[in-house]
């Protein structure tokens, strides 16, 4: 009776080290393959880890600063003219039930801060000079970098707060210093921090409004009313704004909250995104390429080994699984390289805005996942051809 023969086996941890052989022995050519790998997954990482701290940030400032924030301003009549709201309208808002704090300011049409009255006064370097309430930093979440803000008293007089942009673009770093606004020498006595909720407050220099009126003959008339409102009741006092600030004309009021900028901004980061993430595909499939050319370069060179193989016992399967595990290893050695880079980068940039370092898992388990596709794809086709080779065929090229 005839003895049968049992069938080759190949274990998984063998075919990992025949896998490695290729690898062990051409270290620079594995190791520049695994290169454009490693820069295709990292540049995916690392797009979406700062995309995901820039927009963890802005959400962070907007917890801080809170949502319940209402601008009101003044809009267009029917005819398209510029509205102007009721002198009474923020003392009207204020009595609405819900509001918690409410802040006027007025800008002052025609008149410029310079640095001194020896500047011409065309160079206005985007300079508004706005009228201010004291209640004004506390309504939209201001701080204060240097000095101190407005109040009853020093609002009375010839003082003045520049906003981040002005201090910086008046060369001015502190208080105690003279500027010349409205034709008249002002003292600086603060510098506000940048405004997250208001930019358009960073390029201003505020006064009091009654120095406004009594030294620039400004009107009381606000131009924008900053309403805090009860975040339980900030619908229902979206909705009595419009007519309690100008009962006569509602439809001539403009309502805004400026946290939907912001939740509009954190939607913007993301926006570019998918285009990074096109680019780091682009780099992934070069690795790719890049790798199966090294297979298939290697298939070509080692006919021996396989002729070797094949005539020793293994079966075309053994030696198709050691060139795409050959194959895989390479592509998951540059996919960790890539992830590792990736969060690094995300890491070093995130610390440098002074963000919250965020790397999503998704970036992780995807790019590693990314690897391992583009991996088997770039050494399916070599190890197909490997595997079709006859073993008197792969001898009798040597």
């Amino acid at each position: 009776m005839a003895r049968q023969i049992a069938p080759s086996r190949l274990a998984p941890g063998d075919m990992l080290r025949a896998g490695s052989i290729g690898l062990r022995t051409r270290r620079l050519r594995a190791a520049l393959s695994g290169v454009g790998i490693a820069i295709g997954i990292a540049s995916m990482v690392a797009v979406l880890g700062i995309s995901e701290s820039s927009k963890a940030d802005l959400l962070a400032q907007l917890d801080r600063l809170g949502t319940n924030l209402l601008r009101v301003a003044p809009g267009q009549s029917f005819l398209g003219e510029d509205a102007e709201l009721p002198d009474s309208a923020g003392a009207m808002i204020r009595r609405v039930a819900g509001v918690e704090a409410t802040a006027s300011t007025k800008v002052i049409a025609g008149v410029t801060v310079r640095r001194n009255e020896l500047i011409d006064p065309a160079q206005t370097g985007g300079i508004a000079v706005v009228a201010a309430d004291p209640s004004l930093p506390s309504a939209v979440g201001a701080n204060l970098a240097r000095g101190r803000f407005l109040d009853a008293a020093t609002g009375r007089y010839r003082t003045v707060v520049l906003g981040a942009d002005t201090a910086q673009r008046l060369g001015i770093d502190g208080a105690g210093v003279r500027v010349w606004l409205g034709e008249r020498w002002f003292t600086v006595i603060g510098i506000l921090d940048p405004v997250t909720l208001d930019p358009s407050l960073d390029s201003a220099a505020l006064v009091g409004f009654t120095a406004a009126e009594r030294l620039l003959d400004a009107e009381r008339s606000a131009s924008t009313i900053y309403v805090r409102a009860s975040p339980d009741a900030i619908e229902g006092v979206r909705a009595l704004l419009g007519r309690t600030a100008n009962p006569e004309r509602p439809e001539e009021v403009e309502l805004s909250r400026p946290s939907d900028a912001l939740e509009a901004r954190a939607a913007a980061k993301t926006a570019f995104t998918s285009l990074f993430l096109g680019l780091g595909a682009v780099a992934l499939l070069v690795g790719g390429v890049g790798i199966a050319n090294v297979m298939v370069i290697s298939v070509l060179e080692r006919r021996s080994e396989i002729g070797l193989r094949r005539a020793l016992g293994a079966t075309r399967r053994h030696v198709g699984a050691q060139f795409l595990s050959e194959s895989l290893i390479l592509a998951a050695a540059g996919g960790l390289a890539g992830v590792l880079l990736g969060a690094l980068v995300t890491t070093g940039y995130a610390a440098s805005q002074g963000w919250q370092t965020v790397v999503p898992p998704l970036a992780i388990g995807g790019g590693l996942l990314a690897a391992a596709a583009i991996g088997a794809l770039a050494g399916l086709y070599p190890a197909l051809r490997a595997a079709r080779l006859s073993p008197t065929d792969a001898l009798r090229s040597v």
